[in-house]
């Protein structure tokens, strides 16, 4: 099993002794409920680091619906097993009154590419990503950290985060895990009926889709958007809260095809929402 730290002093000096080893320090922020999309961060983290440090904290200040939060699944004792079996060295897991003693007065905003997307649905989210991480980039001290590109905005928004304000870290995206039949894994598909887990490869059908519109030569945006549309119309469960196609590192929105692009949405089923991304080229 791996060393389990509760406090920030005990992380600190825990990381401390890595660093005064010589040894590099990967870091894997996470919010626990893990699966293999979060392994194959912590593999990515083991081929480019000596020490292997994973963060598990639900952390309040990002949510901007308490029932969600309430509802996010938590299960240190398999998290932990499961961080044992990938050889972790450390899993820090603080209690939100570890990382909040007091009312929280100094946020992290990264203006220009957090109000769109999810951000426009879930206002002050990425103010709390940022937030978050920037604290625990400053507990830890990492030298590389590790993010999923499902969460493709929460990615370009750490990076510029770690870029305008020098952190000295260096940010390691690692392609999207997915199930045999394309979903990409969640901790929120557990919350899924049966008949919705059978309607939600459609997401990942309808992304296929249009980078296929893209691959083919559709250089408008809107028809590359209307592609995936229709196929997620298709679903009546599904009930798009967007679909865009955006300029992968600013996540603006695209009238035209050019460059590295993404298409990004989130849809609902059920009370459950979900994400996910395909990149262009």
């Amino acid at each position: 099993m791996p060393d389990l730290a509760t406090t920030i002093p005990e992380i600190r000096a825990l990381c401390q002794n890595f660093r005064q080893s010589g040894a590099k320090i990967g870091f894997v922020p996470t919010m626990g409920a893990l699966h293999e999309g979060h392994g194959a961060l912590i593999d990515r983290a083991h081929t480019e680091c000596d020490a292997v440090v994973v963060s598990i904290f639900v952390n309040p200040i990002q949510f901007d619906r308490q029932e969600d939060y309430d509802r996010y699944a938590r299960n240190l004792a398999a998290d932990l097993d499961f961080c044992g079996r990938r050889k972790v060295a450390l899993v820090f897991a603080p209690s939100p009154g570890e990382m909040y003693p007091r009312a929280q007065r100094a946020f992290v905003e990264v203006t220009g590419m957090s109000e769109q997307l999810c951000g426009e649905f879930r206002p002050g989210h990425f103010r709390g990503v940022a937030t978050v991480v920037a604290k625990l980039f400053n507990i830890v001290q990492p030298d590389y950290a590790y993010f999923g590109e499902k969460d493709i905005q929460q990615l370009a928004v750490i990076r510029a985060m770690v870029a305008d304000l020098n952190m000295p870290i260096a940010i390691a995206a690692v392609p999207t895990v997915r199930e045999p039949d394309g979903l990409a894994l969640s901790s929120r598909n557990e919350r899924l009926t049966p008949e919705q887990r059978k309607a939600a490869p459609t997401i990942y059908t309808a992304l296929q889709l249009a980078r296929n519109a893209i691959a083919e030569g559709v250089r408008d945006a809107n028809a590359v958007k209307q592609t995936a549309l229709a196929k997620l119309a298709e679903e009546p469960q599904l009930r798009p809260e967007y679909l865009e196609v955006v300029n992968s590192e600013t996540m603006q929105p695209v009238s035209e095809v050019s460059g590295r692009v993404c298409v990004a949405t989130a849809a609902w089923l059920g009370t459950t929402r979900l994400i996910d991304n395909v990149l262009w080229p």
